[in-house]
């Protein structure tokens, strides 16, 4: 935290309505629903896109747009703007699930659609510290190329994903599971070329009906298992996270496996021991692809990104926390901001697999994500949003995967331009201000707007 009289000693790089600190689903949003409203919005972002996973994290598959185990679309808004761009622009295809497609034609179309709308972008910036006076956020100071300075701003979305700008801003929060602290794994996503995925796709059926007991037999542990006992791989992982493939790159596939354990995400040090190791682990599993997999023969590596995955830091506490209980008996609050229905998503955190607090839905399955818990209890003009927010270990494994995030996001974006143009704080505008401006956008709040695919 830095005092605004301070922090003015400081060269003033730029003077806005809005600014978005993180540019990744969450920020994506945020920025683009911000500009929309007419607010003047930038975005800082320490990689060279937008996207965040999607993009600098090469994760080239976004979800969940269904309700579980249906193809009624819950989602709505500029999460389902970017999957059908994505399409028309011939970068990937969809289903009711979600969007597969090509990380660069990704980062094109995102950076086109902030243009559109008028959003701004910084790009190779990293943030550094809160700006703070009487109580409320100010803006940020930050560094890159040009030196280091400070952006002003009326409002502010924290959507760095660890909840940097709120921390810094002296916020509450907790960190990964209630007994120790400790976080979900990290993953680095790999892809690799050379593939004939028909082949691989025969292959995935035929151990499927010779393993007629495994209730998930696309994740193949039965390969890794032999590659394991074979001394082939160190036994990092069990089985497979998912393999992403478009038919617009039919010889190409992005894999999500590596698996690292026990890294705090606020830490250079631990990203960079992270990054080291699931780079190896990358080139283990390229190394047992060729010899294990048909149709992965003569596969190699295409590229690893600039990011490694991160699915867990810091969550900032609002007045309100989101628990798993909510999530599980799809709780329903008259501020929903848009709908989540993923399963309770948490990768071992002592080891590979998956952790025992996995849980999986039944069919039907959709829950209400508030605008309450975008709201940090102890700063103004500050919002949250993406796998920062206010919520407990358990519910975010659910709601830190990208379509959510993204959701909440554009409702954080929507609630920093209205409240400008009320001139209310965040928190003493109406969430059915913030409702009806999504809707006015497409959003889906409501069981009556839900949609088939």
């Amino acid at each position: 935290m830095i005092p605004l009289a301070d922090a003015k000693t400081m060269p003033v790089f730029r003077e806005v309505d809005v600014l978005v600190v993180g540019g990744g689903p969450a920020g994506t949003g945020a920025a683009l629903a911000a500009a929309r409203l007419g607010a003047d919005t930038l975005v800082v972002e320490q990689f060279n896109c937008l996207g965040g996973v999607a993009t600098a994290g090469g994760h080239g598959h976004i979800s969940k747009y269904n309700e579980q185990g249906t193809s009624r679309r819950i989602v709505g808004g500029i999460a389902h703007e970017i999957a059908e761009r994505i399409v028309e622009a011939g970068f990937g295809h969809r289903n009711a699930h979600g969007v597969w497609f090509e990380v660069e034609g990704l980062k094109l179309l995102l950076d086109g659609m902030a243009e559109e709308a008028g959003a701004a972008l910084l790009y190779h910036t990293f943030f550094c510290d809160t700006i703070v006076e009487d109580g409320a956020v100010r803006g940020a100071v930050v560094q890159n190329k040009t030196g280091r300075g400070i952006i002003l701003a009326r409002r502010t979305v924290d959507a760095t994903g660890d909840g940097d700008v709120a921390a810094h801003a002296g916020c509450p929060f907790e960190v990964g599971r209630p007994s120790d602290g400790k976080c979900q794994p990290v993953t680095l996503m790999f892809t690799i070329g050379g593939v004939d995925w028909p082949r691989v796709e025969a292959f995935k059926k035929a151990y499927a009906q010779s393993n007629p007991d495994d209730n998930e037999p696309w994740k193949l542990r039965g390969v890794y298992a032999e590659a394991i006992a074979q001394g082939r791989m160190r036994p990092f992982q069990t089985g497979n996270m998912g393999w992403w493939w478009t038919p617009t790159r039919p010889d190409q596939v992005g894999i999500n496996f590596t698996h690292v354990i026990h890294i705090d995400s606020t830490r250079a040090e631990d990203l960079t021991r992270a990054t080291i190791e699931a780079r190896k682990q990358a080139y283990e599993t390229l190394a047992v692809y060729r010899q294990f997999i048909p149709g992965m023969e003569d596969s190699h590596m295409v590229s690893t990104p600039n990011t490694i995955g991160i699915r867990e830091s810091r969550r900032i506490l609002a007045d309100t926390v989101l628990t798993e209980d909510d999530i599980k008996s799809q709780r329903q609050f008259d501020d929903n901001i848009c709908y989540g229905s993923f399963f309770v998503d948490i990768h071992c955190i002592d080891g590979p697999g998956m952790d025992p607090t996995v849980w999986h839905p039944p069919k039907g399955f959709k829950y209400h994500i508030p605008y309450r818990i975008l709201l940090p209890r102890q700063a103004e003009n500050l919002l949250t949003a993406g796998r920062c927010v206010s919520c407990t270990h358990i519910a975010l494994g659910s709601i830190r995967v990208m379509v959510p995030c993204i959701g909440m996001g554009e409702a954080a974006g929507t609630a920093a331009a209205l409240s400008l143009q009320r001139n209310v704080a965040p928190k003493e505008l109406e969430a059915a201000v913030v409702q009806a401006a999504l809707r006015e956008r497409n959003a889906i709040l409501s069981d009556n707007e839900i949609r088939n695919l």
